[in-house]
């Protein structure tokens, strides 16, 4: 059976996986979730990634990361932009996720970006995700 929002699909993965404190989450994979999980890695949210090619379609395994006594990073995970409402922003209009704390995932023209990056490359894009 084909998946309506393969995104919102990882974001819920993430997100149990944090309240059950799994060490690590696993997903089929595709190029937007790796781009994803690259931003995330790069912003301190996980720990990494790795992505098993094995099958017809591969698996992406995303290593949770979890502070003292097993507090984890990400509190919060949040999709934006769903494939019956797209939502767009210029790069005026790009939100600030709770006063610059978190970061908001976007897709546009430089590739999957967060917004720090948005605004100082100048574009904007299709805003995927909020983290937290």
């Amino acid at each position: 059976m084909s998946m309506s929002d393969p995104l919102a699909d990882m974001l819920t993965r993430i997100r149990n996986g944090v309240m059950a404190k799994f060490d690590s989450v696993v997903m089929p994979t595709s190029k937007t979730k790796v781009n994803i999980a690259k931003v995330l890695q790069d912003e301190g949210f996980i720990t990494g990634y790795h992505v098993d090619e094995k099958g017809p379609q591969g698996t992406l395994t995303i290593d949770l990361k979890y502070g003292a006594e097993q507090i984890p990073v990400i509190t919060g995970i949040r999709r934006i932009s769903k494939p019956g409402l797209r939502k767009y922003a210029r790069v005026g209009e790009i939100p600030k996720v709770l006063n610059g704390l978190g970061i908001a995932i976007l897709s546009s023209s430089k590739g999957v970006i967060t917004d720090k990056t948005a605004r100082a490359s100048n574009v904007g894009g299709e805003i995927l995700c909020e983290v937290w």
